[in-house]
């Protein structure tokens, strides 16, 4: 998040991330992805370094991940035929099965 200042005083942050883009006449404008409008009073140059330095930061804390906190993928093997549990119904589906809805039992 990156924290800015409205017009009159108050600070708010806002995720960069959902900044489409940035407007200066003479105002700061940011222009939120849903549309949404915030008027700054930071200058756009310093809204862009603000965005600049966030992400900086972001890159920075990835980097400096131990590997041993980094999750490690794998295949999980097929656990062999699926079985039914509670009211739900599972079953085994091939290539040339039909799809059909399953209702569970009242």
């Amino acid at each position: 998040m990156i924290v800015v200042t409205r017009l009159n005083g108050t600070r708010f942050a806002v995720n960069p991330d959902l900044i489409e883009r940035v407007h200066a006449s003479p105002d700061t404008y940011l222009v939120m992805v849903d549309g949404t409008t915030y008027v700054v009073s930071e200058s756009m140059d310093t809204v862009i370094d603000l965005i600049a330095r966030y992400r900086a930061r972001v890159v920075a804390t990835a980097r400096s991940l131990s590997d041993e906190s980094i999750p490690r993928l794998s295949v999980v093997p097929d656990p062999g035929p699926r079985e039914s549990f509670g009211s739900g119904l599972v079953t085994e589906l091939t290539t040339a099965a039909v799809p059909t809805v399953l209702h569970p039992a009242p």
